[in-house]
């Protein structure tokens, strides 16, 4: 997916919250970050990804700031509130009709925990809807072939988001399924890292892999080459979160998607109002 003039904005209202997170009260470097950032989008390459762009300017940033994670904070948090609720909502799984379905949910709902939309959203009074609106047909289809191959490799987006993926992936490792997850192989906004894998439990339920990327989605000319040839043999893929579709639609057409359309750019390009949420495959 091309990046979009829409997305511009978006990239600011990111950068400035992060650096005024990172450094209160700088306003010196606050302007400088912003003043960097929109000189950039005067020679960027729209037929870029957002992913891919964004994440070359949120490199950028390392100048003025050092290499730190501007986004600590949020993800710590969104951590810790979700293993707070986790007892609860694995309960509420569980005692629905269609657990997979309803641990899907899950985790697409999980999916507002983004820097982007961070306020915007209540994703915790969402979790009431588990199964809402989820194409049955898509999972039906997505759920044999993982049964089929007996095989699932996960790229997973945010911090927060990734502990109720735990939920789902426990539920398929009961069922016998070999589940790889994958996150960014560096700190980018407030997406997962091994360490957030770590912190929520991912680790001790299936193999947690990095995928490499220094961007918010899995842009493949950014990933690992290990990490690329575990993708091509990998004979299903799920692929979590706005920043990941972004990256691979119109790239990888078997992958399947599992996310919040979050924006009106993805809105249009889905065909999705925003709030939907969205599990598909590219057709």
């Amino acid at each position: 997916m091309r990046t979009h003039l829409d997305c511009l904005p978006c990239f600011l209202k990111m950068a400035l919250a992060g650096i005024r997170e990172t450094c209160p009260g700088q306003e010196d470097i606050h302007e400088k970050v912003v003043k960097h950032w929109a000189a950039g989008f005067a020679s960027a390459d729209l037929s870029e990804s957002p992913p891919s762009l964004a994440g070359r300017l949120f490199r950028e940033v390392a100048e003025y700031v050092g290499e730190i994670d501007i986004f600590k904070t949020q993800k710590e948090e969104a951590n810790k509130r979700v293993l707070e609720l986790l007892p609860e909502v694995k309960n509420k799984v569980q005692a629905s009709d269609e657990p997979l379905l309803a641990a899907m949910g899950v985790s697409i709902i999980g999916n507002y925990m983004d820097c982007a939309v961070m306020g915007e959203y209540d994703w915790e009074a969402e979790l009431e809807n588990l199964e809402h609106g989820l194409d049955h047909a898509a999972f039906s289809k997505f759920i044999h072939e993982v049964r089929e191959h007996k095989s699932l490799l996960v790229l997973g987006d945010n911090a927060g988001e990734i502990g109720l993926d735990t939920i789902l992936t426990g539920l398929l490792r009961d069922e016998g399924i070999d589940v790889t997850y994958a996150v960014r192989g560096k700190n980018i906004l407030n997406d997962a890292t091994v360490v957030d894998a770590k912190v929520v439990g991912m680790t001790d339920l299936c193999e947690v892999v990095t995928s490499g990327v220094d961007t918010p989605g899995t842009v493949l000319n950014r990933c690992s080459p290990e990490f690329l040839a575990r993708l091509d043999e990998s004979p299903v893929v799920l692929s979590k979160g706005q920043g990941n579709f972004e990256s691979l639609w119109g790239v990888r057409p078997d992958v399947y998607y599992a996310f919040k359309v979050k924006c009106p750019v993805v809105a249009d390009v889905t065909g999705h109002p925003m709030k939907t949420s969205l599990f598909c495959q590219e057709k």
